[in-house]
Formats: structure tokens, C-alpha cells, sequence
């Protein structure tokens, strides 16, 4: 408990600042003095309900929130999906600004046609050998290799010979559409339209 309790200072002060709060506003709001506020704030001043209470009403936030703040679980869990031959899997939370999938490409005859779209794509080969079509060029990578390239060139890419290619991929939003939405999900309509080049 004294632990937590060493920790209210900084936390007050993120808390007060998150809210674009001055020291001396939140100090007059709370009915306290700005230097007492200062002092607790630095863990100068020993916490007390007294001093707490009236801070936490004014910051809108329980007194529990501040002497243990709760952790959220850090560990991204998304189910993964076969979509076209490749099985992806989400490693970062849904609605992330970053969109990043674990890809295997599984071994096919049907090689698919380069397509484009909106954004940039960066792709680094775990295991197995991936077969990259780029504009004119096509193009084999082995594991420990990447690319990074406009998505706006015609591109596609698949497993070379027999055995699943398995890559690492962050794409732009766009990207992430056209590369990973499942079978059957509602388009967004907010996207842009995507498009086959023939």
C-alpha cells in the first residue's frame, strides 16, 4: 500500500494535466492551497483521504482510480481467418492506427491477379520462400528478407513451391482492406474503392 501511495503524486499530476487543469485552478477548486497541491503532487506531502477526496471530486475520477489505477491486458487476441488461400492473423488491437498480420501464404497453383489500392505495404518473410509480383517485376524472397513498396503498382503476392510462406505485414488502412477483410464482411463504406488490375 505505501507503494501505491508513493505513486499518487505523479499520477495526480497526469491527471490533472490530461484535463488541461493549472495547479493553482485544481488547488482552488479542491479548497487547497497550490503549494500543499505542489508538495503532494512531487511526494512531498504524505497522502491523506483529506487531501484526496476533494481533489479526485473535482477531477472526476474515483479515489480507487488513483491510488490503483487499473492495468488493461496488454496482449492482442483476435481470432485469425482464411481468406483466399492465406491465413491471417491480427496482431494488433481492432481500431489500432497500425495494422499488422502474421500472413500464411499457402502453396497454390492459381497465382492471383496484381491488384492496387490506396497506401504503402512493408512485408518481412518469416519462414518459407514468397513470391512477389511488383509492377514489372517478379521477384523471390527467403526468410529474413523484406519489402517495403507503393501499393498504387500492381502487386501480388503468393507462396513459391511447395511449402507456406509465412510473412510479417503492416499496411496502411487501405491495405489492410484489400488484403485481409474476410469473405462476406460488409464493405466500408468509408473506404475507398478498391480495384483488380487487369
Amino acid at each position: 500500500m505505501d507503494d501505491q501511495l508513493s505513486r499518487v503524486g505523479p499520477r495526480l499530476r497526469a491527471a490533472r494535466l490530461g484535463q488541461g487543469l493549472t495547479l493553482e485552478g485544481l488547488a482552488e477548486r479542491a479548497g487547497l492551497s497550490a503549494s500543499t497541491l505542489s508538495r503532494l503532487e512531487a511526494g512531498k506531502r504524505q497522502a491523506s483521504l483529506e487531501l484526496l477526496l476533494p481533489l479526485t471530486r473535482q477531477l472526476g475520477m474515483s479515489l480507487d482510480e488513483l491510488v490503483h489505477p487499473s492495468t488493461p491486458d496488454p496482449r492482442v487476441r483476435r481470432p485469425s481467418f482464411r481468406r483466399a488461400g492465406v491465413v491471417v492473423e491480427p496482431l494488433a488491437p481492432e481500431g489500432s492506427s497500425v495494422h499488422v498480420f502474421k500472413m500464411t501464404h499457402l502453396p497454390t497453383r492459381e497465382v492471383p491477379r496484381p491488384g492496387v489500392h490506396p497506401g504503402f505495404e512493408w512485408l518481412y518473410v518469416l519462414s518459407g520462400e514468397l513470391r512477389l509480383q511488383l509492377g514489372e517485376r517478379d521477384m523471390t524472397l527467403g526468410a529474413g528478407e523484406a519489402a517495403e513498396f507503393d501499393t498504387l503498382t500492381p502487386h501480388a503476392v503468393t507462396a513459391s513451391g511447395s511449402k507456406p510462406a509465412v510473412i510479417l505485414s503492416i499496411f496502411s488502412r487501405d491495405g489492410a482492406r484489400f488484403h485481409t477483410h474476410e469473405i462476406g464482411e460488409e464493405p466500408d463504406p468509408d473506404a475507398e474503392p478498391l480495384r483488380s488490375h487487369a
